[in-house]
């Protein structure tokens, strides 16, 4: 598998009627780095990904994949590296049958009928709808189509993942899918780019996380070095990990992202004689 980078510079977006959701952003994200977006809504972040496999155009500024801009290649061209799986699956999910949808990927770029079923069959196994292939999509729970249009894009194979709020309706189980898929992605060397409000799953999953608010990047960089941005995060309307915010409040020192690190800490930190653990 190639992995690309994509970059953003100075992009500016307005939309018709008049409002600048983008204002002057700069980021670079490498190959095969897993980088979650994370803001209010209205922060822009839709916005910025929709650029990248334009859907959206630049208003100014640019927009490269591969080194190449955007605006000189059609949607069409750009599905073939960027793979987007909208918020909302029924924007993306439109076949009669659930195998036929998550086919139509492959054979747009040019797979054959059996390599295209191939490569729908495992992408279905990977989100656990392998037996629903001859159902139709409205068949399905609003969570498992949304696991449909994950697979679709997966069986596209593209260099660049882009998850809008991915566990947005999952169960406890559709989450965990979710994160197998992204730790999948990420393992093959794939760019994952993610718009999230689930901080936990930010904090447990990705590597990078960029804060965004107004239209403008607030913060970008390690995991752990943005969430201990505690004033930067109230600015965005962004609340940290719940196991963040637990360490502090039982005053610890430690930064637990995730509940291996919590139980960790926990034999290490300072206990209130008062406070009951069980």
């Amino acid at each position: 598998m190639v992995s690309i980078a994509i970059e953003f510079v100075d992009l500016h977006f307005r939309y018709p009627g008049g409002v600048e959701a983008v204002r002057g952003v700069s980021l670079t994200v490498g190959a095969g780095e897993r980088v979650a977006i994370v803001g209010e809504n209205g922060a822009g972040k839709t916005t910025l990904v929709r650029h990248l496999n334009g859907i959206l155009r630049p208003t100014s500024g640019t927009v490269l994949v591969g080194g190449a801009s955007t605006r000189d290649r059609s949607i069409a061209q750009l599905a073939a590296q960027v793979g987007y799986v909208f918020q909302n699956p029924d924007e993306q999910l439109f076949a009669n049958t659930i195998g036929a949808d998550v086919e139509f990927g492959p054979r747009n770029l040019g797979c054959t009928p059996s390599e295209a079923a191939a490569r729908a069959a495992s992408a279905l196994a990977t989100v656990q709808l392998q037996d629903q292939a001859g159902l139709h999509p409205h068949h399905l729970s609003p969570s498992e189509r949304k696991r449909v249009a994950l697979a679709g894009v997966l069986a596209m194979q593209t260099p660049v993942v882009v998850l809008d709020e991915p566990t947005t309706g999952q169960d406890a189980r559709g989450v965990e899918i979710v994160a197998g898929v992204v730790d999948s992605i990420a393992a093959q060397g794939r760019t994952v780019v993610a718009i999230t409000h689930d901080m936990d799953f930010c904090a447990e999953h990705f590597d990078r996380v960029v804060v965004m608010a107004d239209g403008l990047v607030q913060a970008d960089g390690d995991t752990r070095a943005v969430f201990d941005q505690v004033g930067t995060l109230e600015r965005a309307a962004v609340e940290p990990p719940q196991l963040l915010r637990l360490a502090a409040h039982l005053g610890w020192h430690a930064r637990p992202l995730t509940p291996a690190e919590f139980v960790d800490a926990s034999t290490r930190e300072p206990r209130d004689p008062g406070t009951r653990v069980d």
